[in-house]
């Protein structure tokens, strides 16, 4: 897949079928907009592509005190997710003034037509475009048989009658529902990051962790203790996971720390990712360290009891 991070970059491509849309958490809904315009490609001999932005729109246009959208994958796997569906080109640019400011004519005409070289196009059922979000599907099936370039609207995609979109997700998340991300999504919801120095006292009562910072700009789970997964060098291990404070010992900022079972490893200054299954707990504030300790058993034990049910799956999965 050749990726292409600003409009001037993208010359001598290829006419192309474009997939349309945020994809901020590449959900089952977008693998469909995305499966259909691979197919597509293949079918009319096309390239496949996918037109989104490397920064929230909302995010650039919020206002002073608003809060932002947070992002559901890092970019690095988005791309990933994205390229492992078949895609030719990756035209994922920055939502600047240039493209906020276009009229959706021009959005059309220049950017989709012009630039990208578009001769069909999938998008979802409420994609909007152009100044001031003036251009909808509507206006594309109408500019279409004008200019003569196909355009496919996906109806909304439901799992169990549930509409699958990026807000559900991130509502999941937030909620600390991570054990129905995975439906939706067809991956778990994860953290990733570099393993950091914690103040070792998992490690003095028995359960040596490996601490992630939070990335300040991804939605994160509510705190907590999780059952997870543990990601390191393409291996998978069953793992749990506390998101929060400390309480007890202390005010922290709110990080993950993973207890890998039977894993002797070292891993700070190592990537790691962190895969949530299931929510078992919220985090509390205990009278002592003792009493922590004890509940860290009996929620090692719980988790062990659901990992040893379930099966570790392989990494591709």
């Amino acid at each position: 897949m050749k990726i292409f991070r600003f409009l001037e970059e993208i010359k001598d491509i290829e006419p192309t079928v474009v997939a349309m849309g945020n994809f901020d958490g590449v959900h089952k809904g977008h693998r469909e907009i995305i499966r259909r315009t691979v197919d597509e490609a293949k079918t009319a001999g096309l390239r496949s592509a996918v037109f989104t932005f490397s920064n929230h729109p909302k995010n650039f246009m919020r206002k002073d005190g608003e809060e932002p959208v947070k992002k559901i994958l890092y970019e690095g796997e988005k791309t990933k997710i994205i390229e492992g569906l078949g895609i030719d080109y990756m035209f994922n640019i920055p939502f600047d003034e240039t493209v906020m400011d276009m009229e959706p004519e021009q959005y059309i005409d220049d950017l989709l037509l012009g630039v990208f070289k578009m001769q069909e196009a999938y998008c979802g059922f409420n994609y909007r475009f152009g100044a001031k979000a003036r251009g909808n599907t509507e206006m594309l099936m109408r500019e279409s048989l004008e200019k003569g370039f196909g355009i496919h609207v996906l109806e909304p995609y439901r799992v169990d009658g549930v509409l699958v979109s990026s807000s559900l997700l991130r509502e999941l998340i937030k909620e600390g529902r991570v054990d129905l991300c995975k439906k939706y999504m067809d991956r778990y919801y994860a953290i990733k990051g570099e393993v950091v120095v914690g103040n070792r006292l998992g490690k003095t009562i028995g359960f040596p962790t490996s601490n992630l910072i939070i990335d300040e700009s991804m939605v994160t789970p509510p705190n907590g203790v999780y059952i997870t997964y543990c990601l390191y060098d393409g291996k998978r291990y069953p793992s749990i996971t506390n998101v929060g404070e400390k309480p007890t010992i202390g005010k922290f900022k709110k990080n993950v720390e993973t207890h890998i079972f039977n894993f002797e490893k070292e891993l700070y200054g190592k990537v790691i990712e962190v895969e949530f299954l299931k929510q078992t707990r919220e985090e509390k504030k205990f009278g002592s360290v003792e009493e922590l300790a004890k509940q860290i058993t009996a929620d090692c034990i719980s988790a062990k009891a659901y990992h040893n049910s379930k099966g570790v799956p392989e990494k591709n999965v």
